[in-house]
């Protein structure tokens, strides 16, 4: 952070200066009305916006969640992807999405998020067919699975 705040003039006089200290972060600008301005690169204002959309969703979903009843879809809205995990992967979810909140932040990149919500993504979209479902959340006794003999070549 930076204490100087550039005033209207310098976007002619400061130029430099001001651009600099925008690229280090942020570059507050006072307009003649008083208006406070910030420059900052597009990149950390992208992680803000993201950090911010993804803190929302987590704080509305813990909501929906303690009231004790599984949400509906129009409960979950955008997060509506969501609606084929139970309650504990629910739990697991919001677990997983604050550490990747917190990396992210830390981190200054949201790569560590994309990642956690591309994975649970995938996993809810081979939830939704009820044969993966079955094979992936049913029970496999060892008597279930034969060895498979080497295939003939012809």
């Amino acid at each position: 952070m930076t204490d100087t705040i550039f005033q209207a003039s310098d976007l002619a006089n400061k130029r430099t200066e001001l651009l600099s200290a925008a690229r280090s972060g942020l570059a507050r600008l006072r307009d003649k009305d008083g208006t406070s301005l910030v420059m900052l690169p597009e990149s950390k204002l992208r992680l803000l916006e993201v950090l911010s959309e993804w803190s929302r969703a987590l704080l509305r979903l813990e909501a929906l969640i303690s009231r004790g009843v599984t949400p509906s879809i129009s409960d979950l809205g955008e997060l509506a992807w969501l609606r084929v995990f139970d309650a504990e992967d629910l739990q697991e979810f919001m677990s997983d999405l604050q550490a990747s909140l917190v990396a992210a932040h830390a981190d200054g990149d949201v790569a560590t998020l994309d990642e956690c919500l591309h994975a649970w993504r995938t996993t809810a979209r081979q939830l939704e067919d009820p044969l993966r479902r079955s094979v992936l959340l049913g029970r496999h006794e060892p008597a279930d699975f034969v060895e498979a003999g080497r295939p003939d070549h012809e």
